[in-house]
C-alpha cells in the first residue's frame, strides 16, 4: 500500500493531538495535480490549527501548512508538466484543505503559481505567504501613490516578524525609510540590519490615540498588529498617506475616529493575501525575486524538520519567532 508522510492533527479534546504517521494515499482527496513537496514553512495560522484555536479547522483529521513549494509529478489538466516546480500559498490551503507538511500535496492548478527562475525552493519558503503579504501591502501603498521619502518614514508594525521582517527589508530595498515598531526590544539590531532606521517601541502606539488626529508622523504603514495599535497609527498619518492592513495580533477590532479620512485624506487598504488573484500573485512573486537580497532573506530564516513543528506552534503564537521558519521536507528535491 503507497503510503505519504505527513504531520497530522486529530480531534482531542482539551486540544488536538499532532502526530507523524504514513497515510494512504486514499486517504487524500484527489485533484488534478500532484506535488513532491521539498518545503513549507510556520505561519500563524499554522500554530492556530496545531492548538485547535480560531475554528480553522472544520474536519479531522487534518494536515496543516498553509504553504509549500514543490515539484510537480503529474496534472491531469496539462497546465503544469513534470519536474516543474511550483509555490502555493493561499486559497484555504492547510485550514479548510489538506497542506503542506506532507512528503505529497494533491492541489488544483489554479491554487499555484511557477518558482520564479532566479529563487530556490528553499528561498521561496523563505518568502512564503509572509513575504507575498509583504509585497502585495507594499503594492497596495504604491497604488495609493505612497511614493519613497527622503524625510517621511513608512512604519512596519509587528516588525519583527514574518511579514514584519521582509517588508522591512523589500521596502529599505525600494528607497523608503522604514520605521520599524516591535515590542522586543532586544530585536533592534536585527531590525536596523533589516534595513530600518528607527525603532518605535510597541508601548508608544497600542493604547490607542489620545486625540482624534494626533502629530502627523508616517507617510504610511503596513499594519500586521491591528486593534488599538491601527487606531492610533491612523491617527499618527500623514495627510493623503495610506495604511496597508495585513493582520490582527493585537486584535480585530478598533475604535478610531473619521476625522483622519475626512481632514487629511488618509486610505486604509485592506490586503487579502489568502484569495489575492493568480495574477496579482506572480507580480509579487517577480518583484519579490528581484527586490529581496537574498543575503538578508537568509539571515532570516531558521530551518526545521517536520518533527520540530509542535513545539514552533507555542513559540509563533506567543509571539517569541524571529523572521521566517523554514519546514524541510525534501530538501535533496
Amino acid at each position: 500500500m503507497e503510503t505519504i508522510r505527513a504531520l497530522v492533527v486529530r480531534e482531542s479534546t482539551p486540544q488536538p493531538t499532532v502526530a507523524i504517521e504514513q497515510l494512504p494515499v486514499s486517504d487524500f482527496r484527489p485533484r488534478p495535480l500532484r506535488v513532491h513537496v521539498a518545503y513549507s514553512t510556520l505561519n500563524y495560522k499554522d500554530g492556530m490549527v496545531m492548538k485547535g484555536l480560531g475554528r480553522l479547522v472544520r474536519s479531522y483529521p487534518h494536515i496543516p501548512g498553509v504553504d509549500l513549494v514543490g515539484q510537480v509529478i503529474a496534472d491531469e489538466t496539462d497546465t503544469y508538466t513534470p519536474g516543474d516546480w511550483i509555490i502555493a500559498t493561499g486559497f484555504r490551503i492547510g485550514e479548510l484543505y489538506w497542506g503542506g507538511y506532507a512528503d505529497e500535496a494533491f492541489l488544483e492548478p489554479d491554487w499555484v503559481v511557477r518558482l520564479p527562475h532566479s529563487l530556490t525552493p528553499r528561498q521561496a519558503m523563505g518568502i512564503g505567504t509572509a513575504g507575498l503579504t509583504a509585497m502585495l501591502a507594499i503594492m497596495s501603498l504604491e497604488h495609493l501613490g505612497i511614493a519613497p521619502s527622503s524625510e517621511d518614514p513608512l512604519l512596519v508594525t509587528g516588525a519583527a516578524g514574518g511579514v514584519g521582517s521582509i517588508a522591512i527589508a523589500i521596502a529599505n530595498r525600494l528607497g523608503y525609510s522604514v520605521a520599524g515598531s516591535t515590542g522586543r526590544a532586544n530585536e533592534t539590531d536585527y531590525l536596523k540590519h533589516l534595513g530600518a532606521a528607527t525603532i518605535i517601541p510597541r508601548d508608544e502606539l497600542d493604547g490607542g490615540p489620545e486625540r482624534p488626529l494626533e502629530s502627523e508622523r508616517w507617510l504610511g504603514c503596513i499594519d500586521s498588529v491591528g486593534g488599538q495599535t491601527l487606531a492610533r497609527v491612523l491617527a499618527q498619518t500623514k495627510r493623503t498617506g495610506a495604511i496597508a492592513s495585513v493582520g490582527l495580533a493585537g486584535g480585530a477590532t478598533f475604535t478610531a475616529s473619521v476625522m483622519p479620512f475626512l481632514l487629511r485624506g488618509v486610505s486604509i487598504a485592506g490586503i487579502d493575501s489568502v484569495n489575492a488573484p493568480l495574477h496579482a500573485r506572480n507580480i509579487a512573486w517577480e518583484r519579490l525575486a528581484d527586490v529581496l537580497d537574498p543575503k538578508l532573506l537568509e539571515e532570516m530564516i531558521t530551518e526545521i524538520d517536520l518533527e520540530s513543528l509542535p513545539s514552533y506552534a507555542d513559540q509563533i503564537l506567543k509571539g517569541q519567532v524571529r523572521g521566517r521558519v523554514v519546514v524541510a521536507l525534501n530538501p535533496s528535491l
